[in-house]
C-alpha cells in the first residue's frame, strides 16, 4: 500500500506514505531473514530420527545441546513440528505370550465355549460381520449375530443375553481378535457374577481354536459362499433357519453322527425331551414337528 501511494502521488515521501496506513518505516523496511543454523538444526533432528525412531523430543533436543548448539527449545520444537517428527507412530497392541490349551471335549454342556468372528459382503459389496458362539461339548451353535460392526461392547450384550436362557460357561475359548483382548470383555469376565475364564489361543494358531473354526467352515459354505445378499435382513434371515437345521438336522461325524440336538438329549444334561426347560437349547421348540426349510423353499 505504501509503494502505491509513493507511485501514485510522486511527491509523497515514505514518512507521508507510512503516516497515511498508521505504519512504521522501519516495519516497512523490514526483511525476515531465515537463519542460515535452521537448515542445520533441520537436518540435525532427521538424522537424529533415522537413527533413533524411538526417541521423542527431548531426548533429541538434549543430545543437539550435547553436541554444542545453544538454542532455545522452542526455535528446535518449531524445527521439528516443521520436519514432522511430532507425527504419533502407529504400534500394534502387544499381545501378552499365551500358553498352548489342549483342544478336549468338554464333559458336559457349558463348561467350554468357543466363539469367533467371521467376514462377507452384501450383494452391492457393503461388508457385515458374523459372531459365532458354539458350545464344544456338542457343537450346537448358540448364537450367529450379523451386524455391519460389532464392537466389545455388542458382544458383551450378546453374551449377556445368551446367558439368561443357556446359563454361564466356565470358560470361552477365543483369539486375540482386538474385540477378544479389549479391557471391556476381560472386567466383565472377571466380575463376581461372572467369573467366566477367558482362554486364548496361541497367536497365529486357529487350529488351537478348531471347533468354532471347523463350525465357520460348514457356515460359510452352506449360507455365505452360497447366497448373494440384497440386504442385512435377508442374511440374518437364512441365518437363522440354518441355525435350526445345523441343530436339529444335520448329523455330525464327530458325534456319533448324532445332531447336536439328539446329542444333548441322548448325552448330555437335558434327559426327558418332554422338559424342555430342563436345559434349554437354540430355537427349541416342541410345537415345530417337522418344518420345511427356507433353503428348500429357496431352491424351488
Amino acid at each position: 500500500m505504501v509503494d502505491y501511494v509513493r507511485s501514485e502521488y510522486e511527491k509523497a515521501s515514505l514518512r507521508q506514505a507510512c503516516m497515511i496506513f498508521n505504519l512504521s518505516t522501519s516495519v516497512y523496511r523490514y526483511s525476515a531473514k531465515k537463519k542460515q543454523d535452521d537448515d542445520l538444526i533441520h537436518g540435525e533432528l532427521v538424522s537424529l530420527a533415522e537413527k533413533r525412531p524411538t526417541w521423542g523430543f527431548w531426548k533429541m533436543y538434549y543430545r543437539i545441546r550435547l553436541d554444542g548448539w545453544r538454542i532455545n527449545h522452542k526455535r528446535v520444537y518449531r524445527l521439528y513440528r516443521e520436519a514432522r517428527l511430532n507425527m504419533r507412530r502407529r504400534t500394534r497392541k502387544r499381545v501378552p505370550k499365551r500358553i498352548k490349551q489342549p483342544l478336549l471335549q468338554p464333559l458336559q454342556p457349558n463348561l467350554s465355549w468357543s466363539m469367533d468372528f467371521m467376514r462377507d459382503s452384501l450383494f452391492m459389496g457393503r461388508p457385515f460381520r458374523a459372531f459365532n458362539v458354539i458350545d464344544d461339548y456338542n457343537r450346537e451353535a448358540l448364537n450367529i449375530t450379523l451386524a455391519k460392526s460389532i464392537t466389545s461392547k455388542k458382544v458383551i450384550e450378546e453374551l449377556e443375553q445368551l446367558i439368561q436362557w443357556r446359563g454361564k460357561p466356565e470358560r470361552i475359548r477365543v483369539d486375540n481378535g482386538p474385540e477378544f483382548i479389549a479391557d471391556a470383555l476381560r472386567e466383565w469376565c472377571e466380575h463376581k457374577n461372572q467369573n467366566i475364564e477367558l482362554v486364548f489361543i496361541e497367536k497365529g494358531k486357529p487350529s488351537q481354536n478348531g471347533y468354532i473354526e471347523r463350525f465357520n467352515k460348514t457356515y460359510r459354505e452352506d449360507v455365505l459362499d452360497s447366497y448373494l445378499f440384497e440386504d442385512i435382513e435377508y442374511a440374518r434371515e437364512l441365518t437363522k433357519d440354518w441355525i435350526w437345521t445345523y441343530n436339529n438336522e444335520r448329523p455330525h461325524e464327530s458325534l456319533n453322527n448324532l445332531t447336536p440336538r439328539l446329542f444333548l438329549l441322548k448325552y448330555g444334561k437335558l434327559h426327558n425331551p418332554q422338559i424342555p426347560d430342563e436345559f434349554p437349547t437354540f430355537q427349541q421348540d416342541n410345537t415345530i414337528k417337522e418344518k420345511e426349510s427356507l433353503f428348500l423353499n429357496v431352491a424351488k
